[in-house]
């Protein structure tokens, strides 16, 4: 089984930055795709980037398309989630993910972080 933690979260001003890490352990041969998701209060938890194998593939979603860029480091079983230009609609908690499908649903990913509390202040 694989195993995810985040780090990286905190209080930034609207337009600031952030990078967010994921260290995965275990049986990380499995986590093919590997995923960033959010949740903020009252709203499901949503798509926000997710990444091949190879790092050759990456996917976001519009909301963040050119201000977020998700990356893999496989030698030490890391995932990147940089978050530049940052606004307080991305308040949330992020999840990273894994899973063998890359698709942008929740329920394609079988293995979740804690999560880590994201809040941008204007």
């Amino acid at each position: 089984q694989v195993q995810l933690v985040e780090s990286g979260g905190g209080l930034v001003q609207t337009g600031g930055s952030l990078r967010l890490s994921c260290a995965a352990s275990g049986r990380t041969s499995r986590s093919g795709v590997m995923g960033w998701f959010r949740q903020a209060p009252g709203k499901e938890r949503e798509f926000v980037a997710a990444i091949g194998w190879s790092g050759g593939v990456t996917l976001y979603a519009d909301s963040v398309k050119g201000r977020f860029t998700i990356s893999r480091d496989n030698t030490k079983n890391m995932v990147y989630l940089q978050m530049n230009s940052l606004k307080s609609e991305d308040t949330a908690v992020y999840y990273c993910a894994a899973g063998p499908r890359f698709l942008t649903g929740p329920t394609a990913y079988d293995v979740w972080g804690q999560g880590t509390q994201v809040t941008v202040s204007s």
